[in-house]
């Protein structure tokens, strides 16, 4: 009479069931977090044009000083009623997260849309109470007609005034190229919003790294 193998006891098929789900989990978070190459490649959206801004530092900063740099923008104002604060949070928490990793050769730029009040003495408070580091992130003012055309105009975001003259500005992050152009933006409420802005960097970096061009460039 042939012998039938030993049953396995019922935690061993738990524990076999747990290990087969453990491991195809880990696999389709792997799976989402990869982008392909084609993917990473982002077309290019529009050419930041020159300009010219006085960071916190008291030294001007120009698209020139930037290039080469991949860059995170976004525009704030220190006496904000409303999200300011939580997207200087968000840029500080890429900031520590560039530090890890090494992003050296990645700049971070907040631009006040309330120049009239944010010297540089104002953004220099304002940047410590983030732990800013101001070789790596500049907060930059100037001209307020010179700053509403960049912000409309240069950078693609939107921007008005209430009859009080409080700003109504962008939400959202910039991410610019070592060759000063926007490829993606990203929404403060985006709940990956830090992960995804390291991988759209690192996506940059292997793009320079490699010599590739854009899928689309804009005329001008």
């Amino acid at each position: 009479m042939t012998q039938l193998p030993p049953r396995i006891p019922r935690l061993g098929w738990v524990l076999a069931f747990l290990a087969v789900t453990t491991v195809l989990g880990l696999a389709w978070i792997n799976l989402k977090s990869t982008r392909p190459d084609d993917e990473a490649l982002r077309p290019v959206i529009a050419n930041v044009p020159d300009f010219s801004f006085t960071s916190q530092s008291g030294q001007t900063v120009t698209r020139a000083d930037l290039a080469g740099k991949i860059w995170v923008a976004d525009f704030i104002f220190t006496r904000c009623p409303g999200p300011c604060p939580v997207m200087t949070a968000r840029m500080a928490e890429l900031q520590s997260a560039l530090a890890r990793v090494g992003g050296d050769d990645v700049r971070l730029v907040s631009v006040t849309v309330d120049p009239e009040y944010d010297t540089p003495e104002v953004l220099t408070a304002y940047g410590e109470r983030f732990g800013a580091n101001p070789a790596l992130w500049y907060f930059l003012t100037g001209d307020s007609q010179k700053i509403d055309d960049f912000a409309v105009k240069g950078m693609l975001q939107p921007l008005m005034r209430d009859p009080d003259g409080v700003p109504n500005h962008s939400q959202k992050f910039v991410v610019v190229d070592g060759e000063g152009r926007i490829r993606t933006f990203y929404d403060l409420d985006d709940r990956e919003l830090i992960p995804k802005l390291l991988m759209d960097i690192g996506a940059l970096v292997r793009e320079r790294n490699r010599g590739a061009q854009p899928a689309s460039t804009p005329a001008g």
